[in-house]
């Protein structure tokens, strides 16, 4: 196989290589063959002497002195480093048509990529597409305004590295538009997700507007919603999982907040997640529909952050039915004891369904909580799996 890659990387027959396999190729070149190729380049030099007897003394110097012989050492390295630096060229041709391969569009800030903005490449996706579209976002700071129309269906964004590939935008809810009118919480949104499919990697969603109230960045009312390593930044609002017939999976995300920075009517499950509070404030803000098994539902999650001790609520219901359960998750020393909040109506406390189970941590004793709210049984945690509550498309990205 060595001898295979080789010869195909020096004749340039590389198209059915992949880029893992000729950065393999190039690292056995420099550190497992250099015997090999200081036996090639030293029948290629004697070719040289062969052809040009002009040079003929000077290699037997080469090879009964031992000055020389460094220096023939010398000359072999620097054609060692010319070889090495061409098979880094083509390592980087053919990471560049994986990446061309493994994608539909690529979307770069200097331009080389298929378009500079990610709102051109959502716009090139075909309406009702029932394949996936895969758009690859290379690093880079993305200020827009996007829209993901409900007719582009199945589309998949791969951030190029989550801390790096920025989606932003600093709407807010006091903003006024061309007309003098306030945009509102809705209008705030970074980004619209309204396609069903929509799947999201290594990517960071954020609002930019800084402490000015609600100010959204990403409200999603498509269904069967994936996110995965993805970080969503903000202050108040930051999250809205809006579509109240929306089913979301969050896996290995961080979420970071101030007031009610999760909030809306979705079904959403958050795996494996960071939850980073600031300031103070409340994590969740569910409306769930009256009816509906689950809300906003946080398995083996990490509650973390800056905000002082005893400065947040796990949530609190924006409509009477909210429902949102936390399962063994680390809950830090921000998390009030009381744990809930009613949203200032009693009557709340009958219809909203918020519940614990298993947690640890600093926030997590459950000795003051308040006493309309939930420690759930090993049987009905048992119902809590993204599966049962998402339903079996989910399991392919757990």
């Amino acid at each position: 196989m060595k001898k295979r890659l080789l010869k195909s990387l020096v004749s340039g027959n590389v198209k059915s290589l992949s880029a893992t396999r000729i950065t393999w190729t190039v690292t056995m070149l420099i550190y497992n063959n250099l015997s090999a190729t200081r036996k090639i380049l030293r029948r290629r030099l004697s070719v040289v002497v062969k052809s040009r007897p002009t040079n003929a003394e000077y290699l037997v110097e080469v090879k009964q002195y031992s000055p020389f012989r460094k220096m023939h050492d010398l000359i072999m390295y620097a054609n060692i480093l010319k070889c090495t630096m061409i098979a880094l060229f083509f390592t980087f041709l053919l990471s560049s048509a994986a990446i061309a391969s493994d994608y539909h569009f690529v979307v770069s800030t200097d331009g080389t990529g298929d378009f500079k903005s990610v709102q051109e490449a959502i716009n090139a996706v075909p309406d009702f597409r029932k394949n996936e579209t895969r758009i690859f976002i290379k690093n880079g700071i993305y200020k827009e305004k996007l829209v993901l129309a409900g007719s582009k269906t199945n589309v998949v964004f791969i951030g190029e590295d989550r801390d790096k590939t920025i989606l932003t935008y600093d709407d807010f809810a006091q903003k006024k538009n061309r007309f003098g009118e306030e945009v509102g919480t809705t209008g705030s949104t970074s980004f619209f997700v309204f396609g069903d499919g929509f799947r999201a990697e290594n990517i960071t969603f954020e609002n930019s507007s800084g402490l000015v109230g609600q100010a959204v960045a990403v409200r999603i009312d498509g269904d069967q919603v994936v996110f995965i390593n993805c970080r969503f930044s903000g202050f108040q609002d930051t999250l809205y999982p809006h579509g109240e017939k929306s089913r979301q999976y969050y896996r290995d995300c961080l979420i970071e907040g101030t007031v009610d920075f999760i909030f809306g009517w979705s079904t959403a499950v958050f795996d494996r997640c960071t939850i980073v509070c600031k300031d103070h404030g409340y994590i969740t803000a569910p409306s769930t529909n009256e009816g509906n098994a689950f809300g906003f539902v946080f398995l083996d999650c990490k509650i973390t952050g800056t905000a002082p001790e005893g400065s947040f609520y796990l949530g609190r219901p924006w409509r009477p039915f909210g429902r949102s359960a936390f399962l063994r998750c680390e809950l830090g020393g921000m998390i009030k004891p009381e744990g809930w909040h009613n949203w200032g109506k009693v009557d709340n406390e009958k219809t909203a369904f918020f519940a614990e189970y298993k947690n640890t941590g600093a926030g997590a004793s459950v000795e003051k909580r308040v006493r309309w709210s939930h420690q759930l049984s090993d049987t009905e945690a048992a119902g809590y799996t993204p599966e049962k509550i998402l339903g079996e498309w989910v399991e392919k990205f757990k």
